[in-house]
């Protein structure tokens, strides 16, 4: 008879500690989300019931169709979709064409400069938040979908992944490409981006999400009712007094939809384009 390993019993001690211990926070992470499910199908006086109810004696379904009544909500999420889609495309133009230039093209102060650009993510929002809407206020862009597209079109940290992404492509590729001929928009067109589809999935990905969920851009830049995002609409249901809690749960979960569609058709290029881009 074979002797099992001594190290074995003990390897597989933490193996099942491990996934005990992921266990519990998947859950810890999904109790939020478990809990709006639940209030969007509940009454207003049912949501903050003490201890809470995770199946209602009544599923209030019909607040799905309600609340497309009650807001114009379809014209919420056509908002929230047209200011995703377009920032989220001009990201990713941005963000891989100069990390191209800080990876692949070699210029005096390179690294300086991307080092620099990088370091404006440690600037915090609240930062410059004053005058950037004194600007857009100035060009009259205040109240316009533009204000956003703009400020949101470029991003240090979409560079950044990008330019992770492109330092684990050869050299001689691109080298190789010069020889044959090809500019630098041919060679950055032509040969990184055909193989940067899980770069540029993630970067969209991540885009889009963060664009959509936004809340505070809209809040201050778009003030017309017919601009507003479906973050800003799900205010609708906050009076004075009170609040339509059951409804802004539904509205909620409506508008995670999307982002659960988009995720789960891009999963695959996601986690392939966040492991080879150094981020793991």
């Amino acid at each position: 008879m074979s002797e099992q390993a001594p190290g074995r019993p003990a390897s597989a001690v933490r193996q099942i500690f491990l996934y005990a211990l992921l266990t519990v926070i998947s859950l810890a992470v999904l109790v939020p989300f478990g809990w709006m499910l639940v209030s969007s199908v509940k009454l207003d006086a049912q949501v903050f019931t003490v201890p809470i109810q995770w199946i209602p004696q009544e599923f209030h379904w019909d607040n799905f169709t309600r609340i497309w009544s009650r807001v114009p909500l379809a014209k919420y999420l056509m908002n929230s979709l047209i200011l995703s889609v377009t920032i989220t495309a001009l990201q990713v133009l941005t963000g891989s064409f100069a990390a191209y230039g800080f990876a692949k093209v070699r210029f005096p102060g390179r690294d300086a400069l991307f080092l620099a650009y990088l370091a404006t993510i440690a600037v915090p929002w609240q930062a410059y938040m004053v005058p950037q809407y004194i600007m857009m206020e100035r060009l009259g862009l205040v109240d316009t979908r533009m204000s956003l597209i703009l400020l949101q079109a470029f991003g240090a940290f979409g560079v950044f992944l990008m330019r992770q992404y492109y330092l684990t492509i050869p050299d001689e590729l691109s080298e190789a490409a010069r020889i044959d001929g090809l500019s630098e928009y041919g060679i950055w067109a032509r040969v990184i981006l055909p193989l940067s589809k899980p770069a540029l999935a993630s970067l969209a990905l991540l885009t889009f999400v963060n664009t959509w969920n936004d809340y505070m851009g809209p809040f201050i830049y778009l003030t017309s009712n017919d601009l507003w995002t479906v973050q800003i609409g799900l205010r609708a249901f906050v009076g004075v007094f009170d609040a339509e809690y059951a409804m802004i749960m539904t509205g909620s979960v409506i508008s995670v939809l999307p982002i659960l569609v988009i995720f789960l058709l891009g999963q695959r290029y996601f986690v392939r384009g966040i492991a080879t881009s150094g981020l793991k």
